[in-house]
């Protein structure tokens, strides 16, 4: 009688936006309407707790629990199966369409059902709770309600008294927001026999071993080390060659026929070698191609251009005059003769 009592003065206080204490299977909590934003923020204040730690919510049966977020994942339902009711907390992603405010959540809601006969009879009458355990922030969680009183006084309404609480130890939670469950607190279920469900779970030690045996792997695709310039350095023929703004090149550098013309300060001494010789960039270079006459082309071949040239011209009127003389004078005797012929 006192027992069911108890719990109706407990729903009645819930149904008013008020905070309740419950026993659970592994501490006690601190309990309030999860759909009811000033009493989660009541919540809270009792703990001296900010939103940034947001409670868990309680239900009373696995289709409660489905009813509040997106989906289970791969993992959910066998751990359900395996592990509810009991001390095992589930980290999922919130359903979009509920109305409630549990605190900053970045979307996800932790759910757990307790094996407590009187929590699970009581969950069943208020529906999906808010509860966090029955301490000050800091302190340790109480396991019956005059430790839970002691701390929390007249903030809350009504204290369930249902004994000492189970083993004391919290409930485990395990995250499943991503593709693979991860281990947010150890506790009551221990993590062999959840690794034992769900095959890999990681944890805090595993990731910190694994960026220690991998601390490159994030940058691996693009390296941006002194060593990728050197490598560069070394492979110039998958590319064409840079033109060269550099007065010293060496001989080793020049450029050959097609490739990329040297803008060095001795370029102009390229005009003075040969049709398809190598230019050099050496200072002595002029004075190699004054030095070879036998490539001046021979007499007859191509017009030369030398200062004497306009004296040998100047003969030429004068081979004309005497072969118009020459004419002139066969004319001459060819008028001559004519009278003779005309006397025979």
């Amino acid at each position: 009688m006192e027992r069911t009592r108890g719990i109706a003065e407990a729903v009645s206080a819930v149904r008013r936006g008020e905070l309740i204490v419950l026993p659970t299977d592994t501490v006690y909590g601190i309990g309030a309407d999860a759909f009811t934003p000033a009493a989660v923020s009541a919540l809270l204040k009792a703990k001296g707790r900010g939103r940034e730690m947001p409670p868990p919510v309680l239900v009373g049966s696995v289709r409660a629990a489905t009813a509040l977020v997106e989906d289970l994942g791969p993992y959910g339902q066998d751990l359900i199966d395996e592990f509810w009711p009991g001390g095992l907390t589930l980290v999922c992603r919130a359903n979009r369409s509920l109305m409630w405010d549990l605190g900053e959540t970045k979307g996800t809601v932790a759910v757990r059902m307790p094996m407590h006969e009187l929590a699970v009879e009581l969950l069943k009458e208020t529906g999906p709770l808010a509860v966090s355990s029955a301490n000050l922030s800091g302190s340790p969680a109480a396991r019956n309600a005059e430790a839970a009183e002691e701390m929390l006084g007249d903030s809350v309404e009504v204290y369930l008294d249902g004994g000492a609480s189970g083993h004391g130890d919290p409930s485990t939670i395990i995250d499943l927001t991503g593709s693979v469950p991860r281990l947010l607190r150890a506790g009551a279920v221990p993590v062999e026999k959840i690794r034992a469900v769900v095959g890999i779970l990681l944890t805090d030690d595993e990731d910190d071993a694994k960026d220690e045996d991998e601390p490159d792997g994030a940058s691996a695709p693009l390296s941006l080390t002194k060593d990728t310039h050197a490598k560069d350095a070394a492979e110039p023929s998958d590319a064409p060659a840079p033109p060269s703004l550099q007065k010293d090149a060496s001989p080793a550098d020049e450029p050959k026929d097609g490739d990329v013309p040297s803008l060095t300060k001795d370029e102009p001494a390229k005009d003075a070698t040969e049709p398809g010789d190598v230019p050099s960039l050496t200072k002595d270079e002029p004075a190699k191609g004054a030095a070879e006459p036998e490539d001046v082309p021979e007499g007859g071949d191509v017009p030369s251009l030398t200062k004497d040239e306009p004296a040998k011209t100047a003969d030429e009127p004068a081979k004309v005059a005497k072969v118009a003389k020459d004419a002139e004078d066969g004319a001459a005797k060819t008028t001559d003769s004519s009278p003779a012929d005309e006397k025979r």
